[in-house]
Parts: structure tokens; sequence; C-alpha cells
């Protein structure tokens, strides 16, 4: 089987992507399974916080087992924030294909301060994603890059460049899916869920454009340098 191990940063197409593998007769998927591992060990206050830490296991070896469970056919999507796995012992999945999903970081500030008024770099999971980047490359392990500014511009051509990167068919059924909420969503769907529930494929939307606050322009200026680290390496069409 090929196990795909997302690792994306927070308000970006993640769960646009997830909906799209969901549309494979080949695939399962599996929304953020270390979060509540995350919030019990970094303390954070998240919406619907007790609802995800009720709803998934509250330990690594816990989630391990459940991503053993779901591997029930032969592709197996499994999206996580790079955030959550800062906090992990081990933050890869093993014998996984690591993914790294990246965006312009103006965009998820400006995007995630709508709901987290201040984050923090860790909130945005770019220091943690260019991290484990450099610790794959030190051990020999090239990742697969995807910048979701490449995905919306041209969703076919990208997609079948990241099926052809993890050994894996493209599969047109990956460019659509029905809007509204999914089975396979986390329970904090509801708090962040919004607009890929308003979807029916990679809509190519209007940029947060605007200047941001002051005080997340340090944020933005220390982000940007790692982004731009990580760019060369994304697929091209």
């Amino acid at each position: 089987m090929v196990k795909i191990n997302l690792i994306s940063g927070p308000r970006n197409i993640s769960t646009a992507l997830m909906y799209s593998f969901a549309q494979r007769n080949d695939a399962e998927v599996l929304d953020e399974p270390f979060y509540a591992v995350y919030l019990l060990k970094s303390g954070v206050v998240h919406p619907g916080r007790e609802e995800v830490i009720s709803a998934l296991p509250s330990t690594e070896e816990g989630v391990r087992s459940l991503i053993d469970l779901k591997a029930s056919k032969p592709v197996l999507f499994i999206k996580n924030m790079a955030h959550h796995m800062e906090v992990l012992d081990n933050p890869f999945v093993d014998r996984a294909i690591n993914v790294f999903l990246i965006r312009n970081p103006h965009q998820i500030i400006a995007s995630y301060s709508k709901v987290i008024e201040t984050p923090v770099m860790r909130d945005i999971g770019l220091a943690y994603q260019y991290s484990l980047f450099k610790q794959l490359v030190s051990g020999g392990i090239q990742p697969v890059v995807i910048d979701s500014a490449r995905i919306l511009e041209n969703p076919e051509r990208l997609l079948a460049a990241l099926c052809h990167a993890c050994g894996i068919s493209f599969d047109q059924r990956m460019l659509h899916w029905l809007p509204g909420p999914k089975p396979y969503d986390g329970v904090w769907a509801t708090h962040w869920y919004a607009n890929v529930h308003a979807s029916t494929g990679f809509e190519h939307k209007s940029k947060d454009s605007g200047p941001l606050p002051g005080h997340l322009k340090s944020l933005y200026e220390e982000a940007q340098i790692l982004y731009e680290k990580l760019l060369p390496f994304s697929l091209k069409a």
C-alpha cells in the first residue's frame, strides 16, 4: 500500500486535498489524527478543544494504531498539520511518503488571524516544516513539496505530478467533490471548514492581499524567509 503523509501549515488547501484523494475508489483518508495529542501536550486552546480531545486518541501510540486500522485500501492519505507533529516523539509516519504543502505566509497569516487573533510561528508551522524537510534530506530522503498556488493555477497537472511523485496513477475524479460536510471530516470542521464545505473543487479565489496588522509583520518576515527556502523544491506543472 501507499501511505501519503501530508505535512501542511494551517489555512492552506490541505482539506481540499484530502477531499480530492477521498474521491478515489482505491483510497482512504484520515483527518489530522494527531490533533488531540497536540492539544494535550501543548496546552493550547483552540475552538472545540474538548470535542477534539474526546474524538481522537490521546497518545501517539493510539494514533499510530488508528493509522494501521485505516490502512485497508491501496492508498492511505493522512492529512497532518506541521505544528501538531512538533510535539511528537517521532514526527514521521512509518513507511510513508512525506509531502509538504506550503503556501505564501502572508496568505496563511491573514487567514489564520481571523480565527486566532495573534498566531505565532508554531501555529503556522513553516519553521517546523522546514526543520522536518532538512531532517529528511540529510537522511538521504527527498520529500515531495507542493505549493498551493501552483495547484490552484492548474489542478489537473499538479495533482498528476503529485500522484506520479507518490507512485500512483492520477484519477480524474480527484478534481471534483460534492459540497457540504464529509463523513471523514474531523469534529473541528464546524470551526474551520466553512469555505471548503462550499467548494466543489480547487477554486482559485482572490488572495488575502491587504496589509497585515503591525503586530504580525515580524512573524510574516520570519516565515517568508523559510517559505522561499522551500519553494524551489516544489512540484511544477
